[in-house]
């Protein structure tokens, strides 16, 4: 038993403050729970298009069967490259119930980012659009992957729609570069195949590996977390716990981040299916008018989404039009939300928006808001059942209640290391077994989490920590701001100063501006030294501003 924490009094009622994570044999089992409790209920859309739980079952047994007649066994490495349409849960859960280990790979990397994280975790076979399939060709030669099934993106859509689809999106749109795959094989065939083949499922175990979920890798190299099925049926049922009035077989999650980045994939993508909801899947979320239509369409009980995503919808015009009156709640991971755009949010819905923090390579929900009004914005919330949270110094020593230092997890989410990496795994673990999120923030006496920065991201002036977390957050509250980000850039006499990245709203922001705003409202040596002005600010496929990418510009630039 846990002992008893501080956050703990603030949990919403009827919340418990443990979890069983041997509840299920593996994720199949969950999957398999689901397919017969929610059989005729609509599990996935996609333009339009719905997919029943019966016939997600009938598809990923089928894909099963077809990848099993490869030659894949149990524990062989499967990667999956595409962005939300509905084959994804289809090959996703066609792998697991094939015992493989799935390997999400943003469809969006580059031959070499490709190349790396394929060899890096052994992949053997890969599902791929083939909108990004001529890079998979150009990569192939420094790869070991034996087979290449590549699906088109109205391939789950019908006869006539799906055709059409396709045929705008290869030839009128010109999204799908030439390539040439010797021995692929077409999406649709193997499920065409695999109909008339014999399923035979492993024998799974809760401590056998599910998915190799890669890093982000924006500070450093991208490693593989190893997650077990246990760790991710952990944390289904710690969401699933914390997700206080979930109606099973009446909610509908819009699901615009991507699911193979891990915090769609677990609460949008796994979750949902636990609770047999139905997922609208958005393939492109960056068109935002086509977005605010599909909100418009299918207005949500529940909404998942990052600060970028939230910035973007609140300065879409059709943006009001949406009803969020049957909203139960609106959670947001991947970055600190800003306080402006928390405020705006709320005005425009009428919806707090509950802030959770995890990583990859804790399946990764760690902490949250209570989903029950208690929102306090700007933290990160509390942990959820079965976990422990703890600030400790570069150490392992916690420091004293209310001073920042490195946030540190301990639970049934996560993962046992990095693939092929003890080095690095050692060092991410405290001997006591206490993971180092590499996140720098605080523990308020009552539970609740602060999050500060990222421990490498702290920007050192004259002496003084300066978190661009505060910066952001206080450019934002300028008026005639969009986005910003802030790093730190070398300085003879102080180490570092800030320098600020921005995107106009109003065209007239000067630099003065900006300058004169901060000195209103941060301490003088956290005042921006340097204002930029961009069209856009580099992002991840998730949405997430890259600061990394901007300091390796900058040192580009002064390299050259």
């Amino acid at each position: 038993m846990m002992a008893d924490f501080p956050w703990h009094q603030n949990y919403p009622a009827g919340v418990a403050t443990e979890i069983d994570p041997d509840k299920y044999s593996s994720l199949v089992a969950i999957l398999e729970e689901s397919f017969q409790k929610f059989a005729s209920k609509p599990a996935y859309s996609n333009m339009g298009v719905e997919l029943t739980y019966q016939q997600i079952d009938e598809h990923s047994k089928s894909f099963a069967a077809y990848l099993q007649s490869l030659g894949l066994k149990k524990g062989d490495r499967f990667g999956i490259q595409m962005p939300n349409v509905l084959q994804y849960p289809i090959v996703l859960f066609g792998a697991l119930r094939a015992g493989l280990v799935v390997v999400n790979v943003n469809p969006l990397y580059t031959e070499r980012e490709m190349i790396h994280q394929y060899n890096d975790a052994g992949v053997e076979a890969v599902v791929i659009m083939a909108n990004f399939a001529d890079k998979l060709q150009r990569a192939l030669p420094e790869t070991k992957i034996k087979h290449i099934i590549v699906t088109e993106i109205g391939d789950m859509l019908g006869a006539f729609k799906g055709l059409l689809v396709n045929t705008v999106v290869k030839y009128v749109k010109k999204m799908v570069p030439a390539f040439r795959i010797p021995n692929m094989i077409r999406f649709k065939d193997t499920l065409r195949k695999g109909r008339s083949m014999n399923f035979t499922a492993p024998d799974l175990v809760n401590t056998d590996t599910a998915f190799l979920q890669y890093t982000g890798g924006t500070t450093g190299v991208s490693k593989g977390a190893t997650l077990s099925h246990r760790n991710i049926v952990a944390n289904l049922t710690q969401n699933k716990e914390w997700f206080i009035g979930l109606e099973e077989g009446k909610e509908i999650m819009i699901t615009a981040l991507p699911l193979y980045h891990v915090f769609a994939l677990t609460v949008n993508c796994l979750l949902m299916a636990h609770v047999g909801a139905k997922s609208v899947l958005v393939t492109n979320p960056r068109d935002m008018p086509a977005f605010v239509k599909i909100l418009i369409q299918n207005p949500p009980t529940l909404f998942t989404g990052l600060n970028t995503l939230f910035n973007g919808l609140l300065n879409n015009a059709e943006f009001s039009q949406v009803n969020w009156s049957n909203t139960k709640f609106v959670v947001a991971g991947g970055m600190a939300v800003q306080k402006p755009v928390a405020e705006r949010w709320e005005k425009a819905t009428g919806i707090k928006v509950a802030e959770g923090y995890g990583l990859s390579e804790t399946s990764p929900v760690l902490s949250c808001n209570p989903l029950d009004g208690n929102v306090r914005i700007g933290c990160i919330g509390l942990p959820v059942p079965s976990t422990e949270l703890k600030i400790m110094d570069d150490d392992g020593n916690e420091v004293p209640q209310g001073e920042a230092g490195e946030i540190c997890a301990r639970g049934p989410q996560v993962m046992s290391g990095y693939y092929g990496r003890d080095d690095e795994t050692k060092k991410c673990f405290f001997p006591d077994g206490w993971f180092r999120t590499g996140d720098i923030g605080l523990m308020e006496p009552d539970g609740f989490f602060r999050i500060v920065d990222r421990k490498k991201d702290m920007i050192l002036v004259s002496g003084f920590n300066v978190y661009p977390n505060e910066v952001e957050d206080v450019v934002a509250g300028h008026d005639g701001v969009l986005e910003v980000a802030a790093i730190g850039i070398p300085d003879a006499k102080a180490t570092e100063r800030v320098k600020v990245y921005v995107v106009k709203k109003d065209p007239a922001l000067t630099e003065a501006d900006i300058i004169s705003y901060c000195k209103d409202n941060l301490a003088g040596y956290k005042v921006p030294k340097e204002v930029e002005f961009r069209e856009e600010l580099p992002k991840s496929n998730v949405g997430k501003i890259l600061r990394k990418k901007l300091k390796d510009e900058l040192k580009a630039k002064q390299e050259s």
